[in-house]
This record gives C-alpha cells, structure tokens and sequence, in this order.
C-alpha cells in the first residue's frame, strides 16, 4: 500500500451500502462546506430493493440519490465512483465487502461496522492486499480530506468541522485507530498548525485492514502534506511497521508519535482498553515500548500525552520556518442552511401546519379521542356510540343518547343482499376485486334513493316543524316545488307492513328522549300521506333523522348554529355510511367464501329496446 498516495479528491464519490440517512446527509453537508459541484455519494445499495432514490439534501437544494439493489448493479451503472462504504451489520459486513473489492472499479473500502468475525477480517486483508485494495476498517468511522472527501460520520459535526478547519486543506496527514481521537486530534491540529490534509481512523479491531504504517507511507507520496502525526495504542504490534519504515528511510517527512495506554503500567492485572485490539499482550505491546521504539526510530515523541500538542506545534513552526511548509489560507466557510426540523427546534422559524385537527391527539402515551384517552374507554363502560360522540360531537353525549347511536349503527348495518349498495357490492366481490373496492363499490350507491335521504329528512322536517307548518301544507309545498319528502316511502313496507326498525327506535326514543318533538312532527306527516299511498310511511331514513334533531335539541348540548352545522355537513347521512359498511363488507366476504363466480346479469331479466 505503501506505493498508493492521495486515495480522495474533490471528484471522489462513493457508494454507499445499506441506507443510513444521517451519514448520507452529513457526507451531502460536508461536500457543500467544500464547495463540491458534484454529491460524494454517488448512489445508495439497498439489498434486493427494486431501484428508486432517496431524497436528501445538497446545500440548499433537495437531489434524488438513486438506490440500486446490488453491488454488481450499482457498479455498472456508477463506474466513476472508486470508494465503497459499508454500512451493514457485522454479520454481513465480510460478504457484501468482498462483492465490493472484487469490483474492478473499486479502490477504498471502509468496513463500519464492529465485531466482524476475525477469520471473515483476514480473508479481506488477504484479498486487499493481493488486489491492490485499500481496507479501512472493520470499526471505523472512516476517513476525511479536508476540503474534499468524508466517509459518514468522520469528524463529528459540522461546528466541529468548521471549528477544526476541515472544510479547506490544511499541510498534516493525521492516522490513528480511534474514531473519536481523531476528532481530537482534528481539533489540536487546528490550533497548532494549518489544519489537517487528510485523516485516517483504520478501526480498533485486533486485525484492522490497513496499518498506521500504509497511511505514513502514503503520506509520504503526497507532496501537500509536509508533516505527519501518529496516534498509537497499545496492544498488537501494528506500530513497530511505522518504525521499520522509519528506521529504512521509507518516511522522510517528520513525524509526531505518540502511544496511549501508558497508564495500562498501574493496574496489577491486564486491561482491556475501549477497543477489541487495546489491549496488552506482553512488554512489547506496552505502551512505553512503542514510545520508546518510536523515539529511537526517529519520531518526535513527547514525554505525555499533555505534551503532544505542544510537539506538534513546535515541530510545524519548525517546518515554516525553515521554508519547508507555507501555511495555507484559512477560508471561511459557507453556512449549510439548517434542516426545518433543526431550524424549530431552535427556535429560528416559524412554520404553519398544514393540517389542523381537534378531534383526536396521538403523541403522548397513548392515543386520546377529545381528550379521553383509549385506558379509560376500554376499561369503562364505554362502546361505540362513545367513541362516535366524541370524534364527531366532541363531546361526552348522555347514556341514552349514545345508546340510540349504537341502535343506528346496529340497525343500519345491513338490509339484505338485493338494495342497491349490497347488489353493488356483490358483484364487485365476484369479480375478483379486494375488499375495499368491493366496500366502495358499495357506498358509491348511498345519495338521496338509497340511505342518503337523512340529513335532507331532518333539513325539511326541522324547517317545516320550526315554521309551525302543518303536515298538509308542508307536503303540499313540497310537492308545488317538485321535491319529493325525504325519509317517507317505502319500496316494501307499508301501512299494514311496518319497518320494525323504524318502530325499535320510535319506542326508544319515546322511552328516554327527554322530547320528540321533531319525530311527533314527522308522525303527523307521515298520518298525512298515508291518506294517498300506503307507502308513504316513515322510513328508517326520516325516523333516524327526526330523532337525532330531538336529540341535539333536547340535550342541551349544542347551540342553534352547532346544530344547523351539523344537519348542514352530513352528520347524519355519515351514520348510515358507517353502520351500512359493516354489511357491505360482510357480504364482500360472504361471496369471497363461497367462492361465487363472475356475476353476469340474466338476458330475460332486461329489455332491449330501439
């Protein structure tokens, strides 16, 4: 690896494995920071997913990133984009990076995840290093050019990565293991010299896929970075490389080294440190060791931790002198516009809502109905009538009153298979269509001929009762104007055939209505055009609508303009529609399972005429 040298650019993009939107957005962000023309991540892999795309941002503008389903697909279609970031789980990580590295197109791999299986880590090595591939990781966050390229979460924030420089170049190639050091490290080489070039995390594992020494090496090939800084740990031996390489005069350029874990000396037992490769295995891997071995290579290495940074600044203020390095300009960066979500929770927008409900609430613990949270209607005597009045009503309706809402909606739900909606329905059934085509089928038949007459009933009846129009005169007009008098007739029931569910809800209301003034009304009109057809009767239509006027009015519940809205608005008819879905979907299911063929109608049952 030693013979690669700058592996990203501001032209580099990526493909990213396993949909993550907060590393995509942050990658997005970082490439508009650096005044990219182009997103580093050139399209999402998504296994087994169709295609489509991803919505994310790209400075102030909203871009599509595409999604392929396969690695292989993926590569065809993005042959410019060499780095391949890994977002799947350890349990996956060993197979779908190596369907990456065996791309041809493919140069960097970062393996995220932590935990892959050591035998699955060293068939990658192997095959990296026979391919001439680069391996970041397994449990890194990746890498950073300052100014060009990032993989996920590199470096934190964006107040992170503008407070440490790394939206412009700076002259320091930074590698260590940690993620989260590095991000220290950004900071201190953002106070002690010109900012980082580029900085590597390889991962903390036992086996990482390249070593502190291949990124040294690199380094050495890149011409912008003049100075080299190493954060080591101990445990394994990956540091002695980097001091091979300085002992055979492979890395020039100064290096600034140090080793955590010297603090391992104080405990009487081996520890384990926060990585699965930082731990002590024997002197050698101590700490101290790996200091010394440094020092005595030719590496600046400073007497603490404390002391690295000022042996960083002092070794760079060296190099400037010296005429070796010339400081690069800072740059100031562009301000990312904040998401919306951010920007309120800030404080520093406002945003209309763009729809407004008062009927229900679904963000606490549980959902609330008008404020009745559903503990309470389940384990009190509450039914569907409750729950009825509280989202439609809003508000608490007596006993009596819910209880007649729950007689309705039993008493309407169906009316046998041969009225207009359940025909519909039927036959959309055996036509193969779902259920909700059949229930919508259905339904489209519900108007003023068939269940929809009850919000006009309770209008004509209310105007007519309010009028003190008696019952002649209010049929007579009606029939002077050419309007037929809803909830009245019957196609079946008659005079000597009463509608037993026009007769439940009479006696019902009669019993517990505190008035039935509008269904008396109704009565009376009802006795009038008896007298010229026997099936001029109340129907169920009339009746539920005369009630619910007795019920609004005698409640004392509503106001005069609350119900007029609500005979206005289709309150009423509402309840048919609700009650009647329950049959309509009963006999949807009733052909289904019977399995009944496509209904054609008979011939002898039409006529055809010119």
């Amino acid at each position: 690896m030693g013979s690669f040298g700058q592996i990203f650019s501001k032209d580099t993009q990526a493909i990213f494995y396993n949909w993550k939107a907060n590393p995509v957005q942050r990658m997005l962000d970082f490439d508009f920071l650096c005044g990219r023309t182009i997103p580093s991540v050139a399209c999402v892999v998504q296994p087994g997913n169709p295609g489509g795309f991803q919505k994310v941002f790209f400075g102030r503008e909203e871009v599509a990133i595409p999604v392929s389903g396969s690695v292989p697909e993926a590569v065809k279609l993005h042959p410019k984009a060499d780095v391949f970031i890994n977002f799947a789980s350890f349990r996956s990580a060993y197979e779908s990076s190596m369907e990456a590295m065996k791309q041809p197109t493919i140069r960097v791999v970062a393996v995220i995840a932590e935990g892959v299986p050591e035998a699955d880590t060293k068939k990658l090595i192997a095959y990296a290093r026979a391919n001439n591939k680069i391996l970041l990781g397994p449990a890194t966050v990746g890498g950073v050019q300052a100014g060009a390229f990032r993989i996920g979460d590199t470096a934190g924030t964006l107040d992170n990565i503008v407070a440490c420089k790394l939206h412009r170049p700076g002259s320091v190639g930074f590698v260590s293991k940690s993620g989260g050091m590095s991000n220290e490290m950004y900071n201190v080489l953002s106070r002690t010299t010109d900012g980082l070039y580029e900085g590597i995390a390889i991962g903390g594992d036992v086996f990482p896929g390249s070593t502190l020494s291949d990124h040294c090496l690199r380094y050495e090939n890149i011409p912008q970075i003049k100075l080299i800084v190493v954060l080591g740990e101990l445990g394994g031996q990956d540091e002695y490389s980097l001091v091979a390489a300085l002992k055979e005069g492979r890395i020039k350029k100064p290096v600034v080294a140090w080793v955590s874990g010297t603090c391992a000396k104080l405990f009487k037992s081996e520890v384990q440190f926060g990585h699965a490769g930082a731990k002590s295995g024997g002197q050698m891997e101590s700490a101290q060791a790996k200091n010394a071995a440094l020092k005595e290579a030719g590496a600046i290495v400073p007497d603490s931790f404390e002391a690295l940074e000022g042996a960083v600044k002092q070794t760079y203020d060296k190099l400037v002198a010296e005429g070796i390095l010339v400081p690069q300009p800072d740059v100031p960066a562009p301000s990312v516009p904040l998401d919306l979500e951010a920007a309120k929770k800030a404080g520093k927008v406002r945003v209309p809502t763009n729809i407004v409900s008062s009927i229900c609430d679904d963000r606490g613990e549980e959902p609330t109905y008008n404020g009745v949270d559903m503990s309470t209607l389940i384990e009190g005597d509450y039914g569907v009538g409750d729950v009825i009045s509280l989202l439609w009503f809003k508000r608490a309706l007596p006993k009596y009153a819910t209880r007649f809402i729950d007689m309705c909606v039993m008493l309407c739900a169906d009316h046998g298979p041969c009225v207009s909606g359940a025909h519909n329905c039927i036959v959309t059934s055996r036509a193969g269509k779902d259920l909700v085509s059949c229930l919508v089928s259905g339904l489209l038949t519900i108007g003023p001929r068939f269940g929809g007459a009850i919000d006009d009933a309770a209008r004509y009846f209310q105007d007519a009762c309010d009028r003190g129009l008696d019952a002649d005169d209010f049929v007579e007009d009606m029939k002077k104007k050419g309007i037929r008098v809803a909830g009245i007739g019957h196609r079946i029931k008659s005079k000597d055939n009463r509608d037993k569910r026009v007769e439940l809800l009479q006696k019902y209301a009669q019993k517990f209505f505190p008035s039935t003034r509008y269904l008396d009304y109704a009565l009376t009109v009802e006795r009038y055009t008896l007298t010229k057809a026997a099936n001029l009767v109340l129907n169920v239509d009339g009746c539920i609508g005369a009630l619910f006027l007795d019920l609004l009015h005698s409640s004392s519940m509503f106001s005069q303009v609350e119900i007029q809205d609500i005979v206005k608005i289709g309150y009423l008819n509402g309840l048919f529609v609700l009650a009647r879905s329950i049959g309509l979907i009963g006999h949807a299911l009733d052909q289904k399972r019977l399995q009944q063929p496509l209904y054609r109608h008979p011939w002898d049952e039409v006529l055809y005429t010119r």
